[in-house]
């Protein structure tokens, strides 16, 4: 038997060997595509469990995004109500003083000026937030992937963490200086002339917003080039025109500092672009129309009213004089700076679009400088 079978591969060598060559073939080339098959899973296992944590983490980062925004308003509050003191001015109308007219014309000035930069500065601080806290957010994310690569050097440690959120307190500060001063210029340009008797309705009120809208938002030097067309023209309300202080000392800079600058420098470039604009002014938008939705409660119309008008007819069926609106409008920086979530910063915290750039503001500075 065993003689048949050495005669057998004698005689058939040549294919025995080739035979052989490919089964060996085919068991390597198994053992490979199982290696590999593995490699592959492994792979997208691990980069599952990235993108994971990664979304994880961003969730989580935007969470802090609200909280920080909703502890904010009382102090943003606080300055918009010791720069414009409407109160004192309602505590003299009631001593009935000579002057009560002159009372009630600064009344009117301070307290459009007072509800309508407190629209401006809630939606600045909502968006400036998401930026700063989604680019830290970021680098935290690269600091701990490196941490597990055992890369000890952070992008942004504690330290520099610290420094470069204190920049928020330019629109607390100087920014909102600034911002009331504009405002309050336009609204003594629409509202100065308008006498306190002179009825007006929801949609007088609404033009009158959007023309004081146009006065602080244009530029003070209109171009015919697209140049600045896609720059907030509200960013240096947010951050200095020069840049950061740190950065105009010919020398003594720390790594610490510098850090910062890089992080304030690409924080400037994230204001003056265009998604940032387009943001900005869809939450301007929401949040001025919120402001007139507040409003709107004090302009009921009567059953008879609507029976016999249309909705738009309705919004300028009922009218009242602006002494009337006055005190309305006043009160509406309690809902609009509010730390508890009223309707209004609900909805601007809530918004797609917000969430949207939030989430590309983050993707692209939580992954690797190599790979973008």
């Amino acid at each position: 038997m065993l003689l048949a079978v050495w005669g057998f591969l004698k005689r058939h060598k040549k294919k025995c060997f080739f035979l052989g060559a490919f089964l060996g073939g085919v068991y390597v080339l198994g053992k490979y595509g199982q290696k590999k098959m593995k490699a592959i899973q492994e792979k997208e296992a691990a980069e599952y469990i990235a993108q994971a944590r990664r979304q994880y983490h961003f969730e989580s980062n935007q969470r802090t995004c609200n909280m920080t925004v909703l502890s904010m308003l009382p102090t943003l509050r606080d300055g918009l109500m010791h720069q414009l003191n409407s109160e004192g001015l309602t505590s003299l109308l009631k001593s009935k003083p000579a002057n009560k007219l002159e009372i009630w014309e600064d009344l009117k000035i301070i307290s459009f000026t007072r509800s309508i930069v407190a629209v401006y500065s809630t939606c600045m601080l909502v968006v400036l937030l998401r930026v700063q806290l989604n680019i830290i957010g970021g680098y935290i994310y690269l600091d701990n992937a490196a941490v597990c690569k055992n890369d000890t050097t952070p992008l942004a440690p504690p330290d520099v963490q610290q420094q470069y959120l204190s920049s928020i307190q330019h629109l607390l500060g100087d920014g909102l200086t600034e911002l009331i001063t504009v405002v309050k210029t336009a609204v003594q340009n629409v509202f100065g002339s308008v006498s306190l008797k002179h009825a007006l309705s929801l949609l007088d009120l609404d033009q009158k917003l959007r023309e004081i809208r146009v006065l602080v938002e244009q530029s003070k030097e209109k171009s015919s080039s697209d140049e600045i067309g896609s720059q907030s023209l509200l960013c240096h309300y947010m951050m200095p025109d020069e840049e950061n202080p740190l950065a105009t000392q010919a020398c003594g800079l720390t790594e610490k500092d510098v850090a910062t600058i890089k992080l304030l420098n690409e924080t400037r470039d994230m204001l003056e672009s265009p998604d940032f604009n387009r943001v900005l002014s869809t939450c301007l938008n929401r949040g001025f129309g919120r402001l007139l939705d507040n409003v709107a409660e004090f302009f009921r119309p009567n059953e008879n009213d609507i029976c016999h008008s249309s909705s738009m007819d309705s919004l300028s069926s009922v009218s009242l004089p602006l002494a009337k609106i006055i005190p309305i409008i006043n009160g509406q920086i309690y809902s609009v700076c509010s730390e508890t979530p009223s309707h209004f910063v609900q909805d601007l915290l809530m918004m797609e679009q917000v969430k949207d750039f939030a989430a590309n503001v983050y993707e692209a500075f939580s992954t690797p400088q190599l790979e973008k």
